[in-house]
């Protein structure tokens, strides 16, 4: 197991969920709710690759994946690292994608990976990139529309009724785990910061992976040495 790339989390406080002005919203992405994300958590730049999951030194996103297996790698990588391993909330992907702003950009191909436009035609690639191959955004991640879908940490609810306000994860009984982020293969109008939907867990697609989440907020070890980012900086760009 290789290690990947981690770029701190900033904090913040936004709100969540889909409003009236796009037209692709749904009732799963509403009510619009009130979110306060902390500080001491840190996300993997990119989605978990090839490389970082068996070190065969391929930079393709890794897929078919249940939530089961990554939630396992997550946990090893956040044990490495003196933090607690695991996937990001939903909440912190939604804050990870919208870099503290109310409106996000559309998709397009010179900034995701995607396969049709929204008339059918086809515009993208067909294929798995290899991460990388888009700009960061302004929090410094990569890959978090398009190219592939990603596991999060929370158990899957058809609305926001209810929903945690603190940033943590929704979990509960339900079989299905959220996923985010719009893949390879779908519409850019699934590649939104507030698109969701419910994938059973043990589920193993070839456009679904994850990336992974270290929670260093309940202390680090004394040994702990942050990895450096690129740059020469310990921190993403903020």
């Amino acid at each position: 197991m290789m290690m990947p790339e981690l770029v701190d989390l900033p904090p913040g406080e936004f709100m969540m969920g889909g409003d009236g002005d796009d037209k692709f919203v749904t009732d799963v992405e509403r009510p619009q709710h009130r979110v306060v994300i902390s500080a001491g958590t840190s996300l993997s730049r990119y989605p978990v690759t090839q490389h970082d999951f068996s070190g065969n030194g391929v930079k393709l996103p890794v897929v078919k994946v249940s939530w089961s297996e990554a939630k396992e790698f997550a946990l090893h990588v956040g044990k490495r690292l003196g933090g607690v391993g695991r996937l990001p909330t939903e909440a912190e992907w939604e804050w990870a994608a919208r870099c503290g702003r109310e409106k996000v950009a559309v998709a397009s191909v010179t900034n995701a990976n995607f396969l049709y436009d929204e008339d059918g035609k086809k515009v993208g690639k067909g294929s798995l990139t290899k991460v990388g191959s888009y700009p960061l955004n302004d929090f410094g991640y990569g890959d978090l529309f398009g190219n592939v879908l990603e596991w999060t940490e929370d158990s899957w609810h058809p609305d926001y009724e209810n929903a945690p306000q603190d940033g943590d994860a929704w979990t509960g009984g339900s079989p299905y785990k959220v996923v985010r982020g719009g893949a390879w293969d779908l519409l850019p109008r699934l590649l939104r910061p507030t698109w969701r939907d419910g994938v059973l867990a043990d589920a193993r697609r070839d456009n679904l992976g994850f990336r992974v989440a270290v929670d260093f907020r309940s202390g680090l070890s004394a040994n702990y040495s942050k990895p450096m980012l690129k740059g020469g900086s310990n921190m993403g760009k903020h």
